[in-house]
């Protein structure tokens, strides 16, 4: 039976999710300039909103339980892990980056931060408190980097269809495509080093946490 304190830790996880995501996207309408579909487009075609997405939905399974297939692969071992390392990313590249581009007010302050550094931190000590991290394996990173390729390619092409691009470092038509691809390399090299970190780390913790266990971890 899920202990009290971790469901409820699920519970506001997902409620901070949805409503950071929910309120964006009511932002983002009221300010639109595009017609309905081409904005809702754009909307999802941020990293941070689908990651977001992706964070609320593994919290509201885990909560409701319901449907089992999803809830018995988001409880799988290194789930959560994936998780965490593209919301650290969403996280650490608006630090680093975006943050400095420009400089929202209002409400829409508020969801920025929510959706790059609250969520993101909030994850991280879910990951620290609830993963099984002795389980998760190093051969799952692999798989892991599909997600964030599978996104540089979709909006590499659209761009090239539509002329938007979500983030200044991957727009094509301002620094062209040579700059943009050693930009997507640097991105993929993140996500690699901040994986094999997390999984690292994972293991130490896990050590720390039994030291009397002798049983290899690798």
């Amino acid at each position: 039976m899920m202990e009290k304190l971790q469901h409820k830790a699920i519970f506001v996880g997902a409620a901070i999710g949805w409503f950071a995501v929910i309120l964006q996207f009511v932002l983002m309408m009221q300010n639109r300039v595009e017609s309905l579909t081409e904005t809702t487009i754009r909307f999802f075609s941020f990293f941070t909103i689908l990651t977001n997405c992706l964070v609320a939905l593994y919290f509201s399974v885990l909560w409701y339980q319901k449907p089992r297939s999803l809830v018995s692969r988001f409880e799988k071992p290194g789930f959560l892990t994936a998780t965490t390392l593209y919301i650290t990313v969403v996280g650490t590249v608006y630090q680093l980056v975006l943050r400095w581009i420009w400089e929202s007010t209002g409400m829409q302050r508020v969801i920025d931060e929510l959706l790059h550094s609250v969520i993101p931190i909030y994850v991280i000590v879910f990951w620290m408190a609830y993963e099984n991290k002795k389980a998760v394996s190093w051969k799952a990173i692999p798989s892991w980097l599909l997600y964030p390729l599978f996104y540089l390619v979709y909006i590499l092409f659209r761009g090239h269809l539509s002329g938007f691009y979500p983030y200044p470092f991957v727009n094509v038509n301002a620094l062209g495509l040579e700059k943009v691809l050693v930009n997507s390399g640097t991105l993929v090299l993140v996500f690699m080093v901040l994986a094999v970190a997390f999984v690292g780390l994972g293991k130490l913790l896990a050590k720390v946490k039994k030291p009397n266990n002798t049983t290899p971890d690798f």
